[in-house]
């Protein structure tokens, strides 16, 4: 058995564990206070913020009044509720299946680029770039002969044009060309065309005389002949030749000549009329009356040359009848004469 403790050491080790208690008890009383107010302060401070904030927000609200509602936005329409899409049924498998290709745009064989077709050729604005050609522009638009040569052109026909510069309608006689009518003018200006185009190497193949677009070569006959490089051009009435090329391609030509063409047909001189008949003598009254009554007493009017005959026998004897009475009168005056005399 152990022994007994004293029991003054018992009730001593008793008030010291009741003092330790009261001490520990009192410790967490205090810091539970201390707890207690430290949760109280942040209260406080957190409620004064929420305070503040929204005493700032209702100022801020007040002095910002609302705007009204802009008429320019507009106003998008309450649409109507989506209606639920309608699924496809979902097919059952079916064997795969190779697809059948559309047929291809692309042909197996290329065709050739299309070549672009090219611009007419303006023969005026040739004639206008070379310069010196003015009164022949001039010609072929009054007379309208550029229309029918811009019209070949476009259908593919070949044209020479043998253009006079302004020094050979200046060289013509004043007046040449305001005395010509319209159609002379047309066939003036036409004398001047070829109908095919005509390299100078190959004038020397042409035969004579060389076809123009004018009337016919009877009339309008034109003589071309070559020596050496010079290309000499004869109307019958002009000579010349040619001094320039102004413009060649595969299907025109455009010659510079320094006179102009004058075909016979218009400017060939005319044979003179022959001279009047000389006027018959106009008898007098007294023959008129005469032959008239012995005409018209002795003939008809089917008998021309009868008629003709004694108008003329009429007219004879008449005038030996003047004649008679005038030497009877001379022989009067004569006699009367010598008796006054003697």
């Amino acid at each position: 058995m152990k022994p007994l403790l004293p029991l003054s050491n018992h009730s001593s080790n008793t008030c010291g564990n009741k003092k330790n208690s009261a001490i520990a008890f009192g410790f967490f009383l205090h810091s539970t206070e201390i707890h207690f107010n430290m949760m109280n302060q942040h209260l406080i401070i957190s409620f004064s913020f929420l305070v503040l904030f929204l005493n700032s927000s209702h100022r801020i609200s007040a002095q910002s009044p609302a705007q009204a509602p802009s008429n320019n936005v507009p106003q998008t329409p309450a649409q109507a509720p989506a209606k639920p899409a309608i699924q496809a049924p979902v097919q059952p498998p079916t064997q795969a299946t190779t697809p059948v290709q559309a047929p291809s745009e692309v042909p197996l064989v290329q065709a050739p680029p299309r070549k672009a077709k090219p611009e007419p050729t303006n023969v005026t604005k040739i004639l206008d770039k070379a310069g010196g050609f003015s009164v022949f522009i001039r010609i072929l638009r009054s007379t309208q002969v550029i229309n029918q040569i811009e019209n070949q052109l476009n259908v593919s026909n070949s044209l020479t044009i043998l253009a006079p510069t302004n020094g050979a309608f200046s060289s013509l006689k004043p007046g040449t060309l305001n005395s010509l009518t319209t159609e002379q003018k047309v066939q003036l200006v036409q004398y001047h065309v070829l109908p095919s185009f005509v390299s100078l190497s190959n004038f020397q193949t042409l035969s004579n005389p060389v076809r123009t677009q004018a009337s016919n070569t009877d009339e309008y006959p034109l003589n071309i002949t070559t020596q050496g490089n010079w290309v000499n051009i004869s109307t019958g009435l002009v000579n010349t030749s040619i001094s320039g090329t102004v413009y060649a391609d595969s299907q025109l030509a455009i010659y510079k000549v320094d006179r102009v063409l004058l075909p016979l047909g218009i400017f060939a001189p005319r044979p003179k009329a022959p001279a009047p008949a000389p006027a018959v003598a106009k008898p007098n009254k007294g023959s008129l009356d005469s032959s008239s009554s012995s005409s018209s007493e002795s003939s008809t009017p089917d008998s021309t040359p009868a008629a003709a005959l004694l108008n003329a026998s009429g007219a004879h004897s008449l005038t030996s009848r003047a004649g008679t009475m005038v030497g009877s009168l001379l022989a009067v005056v004569l006699a009367v004469f010598s008796v006054w005399i003697v």
